[in-house]
């Protein structure tokens, strides 16, 4: 009988070399050295008998053979935190690795406080979250958990509703005084639009439901940005119309520095969590959506969703 003289952590260090094709990604990834990541994969081969990893000096690449571990090691390291779980449920303690995703404005603003407090309550979790404004592959990316704004289309994940909410127009009052507001939404046409490629909206396309249901107009602008951040500071200083999730422009709305345009107009825009089949029955995950849930509706981070929706003019 053959005896396998590997390790959890062994099978871990090849699934996150085969995530980012790069021993150093891995090895950020992981927190520990490259020379560490190398040492392990070597040391795998050597006991499996095969190359796992082509090397080159720009590029990592799985081999055939790599491919059928990486798929095996998943279902190892999956089995192994499942046990963890288990025997975790019968404390009510979750433990085991979170790993989640989210857009900026979202995550750094609401998200990540929320997972702070969560963390406090169960220390057994360890969290990881990444902030970007694209739309993620959960499964080949090793993500738990996906925030995401507006419908989910992939027919292999599995969405939970855990807050309605809408995107408005807004534009700053200078910005209103020197161009105008527009009276409708072909209108919007002949105006500086601030474009955001939100994950995958066509640019330049904004789709809104009105008072004869859902309508279409293309936009232009000067400016744009594939990051929600630079959107917002450039509305704030007049530089367009832009448009923006209801519960992000609400203080800004409430204070005067954003004004509503076309205020009969919106875009439905719900938050959903988003999961592989595979991880509906976490005990980990499942305490991680009822929290998040709470908190987003009521929490001391929630997100303001019934905050003004009309501005005096418009």
């Amino acid at each position: 009988m053959v005896k396998n003289n590997w390790d959890l952590i062994d099978l871990r260090v090849l699934c996150a070399v085969a995530r980012r094709s790069s021993f150093t990604g891995a090895a950020v990834d992981l927190g520990i050295s490259v020379a560490y990541v190398t040492k392990r994969i070597a040391q795998l081969e050597r006991v499996l008998g095969t190359a796992l990893f082509l090397r080159t000096t720009r590029r990592v690449s799985i081999t055939a053979q790599g491919e059928t571990v990486y798929s095996w090691a998943r279902k190892v390291l999956e089995a192994a935190e499942e046990l963890d779980q288990a025997v975790a449920s019968s404390r009510d303690s979750p433990v085991g690795t979170l790993k989640l995703s989210t857009s900026h404005r979202l995550g750094s603003g609401h998200i990540a406080p929320i997972l702070g407090l969560l963390r406090q309550q169960h220390p057994g979790l360890e969290i990881w979250l990444e902030l970007v404004d694209r739309r993620v592959d959960l499964i080949a990316e090793g993500f738990d958990l996906d925030i995401r704004i507006g419908e989910v289309q992939e027919p292999h994940l599995v969405a939970l509703k855990i807050a309605s909410s809408a995107r408005v127009l807004c534009a700053a009052p200078d910005y209103l005084a020197r161009r105008g507001r527009p009276a409708s939404l072909a209108e919007l046409a002949r105006h500086d639009c601030l474009l955001f490629r939100d994950r995958d909206r066509p640019f330049g396309v904004l789709r809104l439901e009105g008072p004869h249901g859902p309508e279409a107009v293309t936009v232009s602008g000067p400016m744009g940005s594939n990051q929600s951040d630079p959107i917002h500071q450039w509305a704030l200083h007049g530089l367009g119309i832009a448009l923006f999730s209801q519960w992000d422009a609400a203080q800004a709305l409430r204070t005067g520095a954003l004004e509503r345009v076309l205020p009969q107009y919106q875009q439905p825009a719900d938050i959903y969590a988003v999961m592989p089949t595979r991880s509906t029955d976490s005990a980990k995950l499942q305490v991680c959506l009822g929290f998040l849930r709470e908190q987003l509706r009521a929490g001391p981070h929630a997100l303001e969703l019934d905050g003004p929706v009309a501005q005096p003019g418009a």
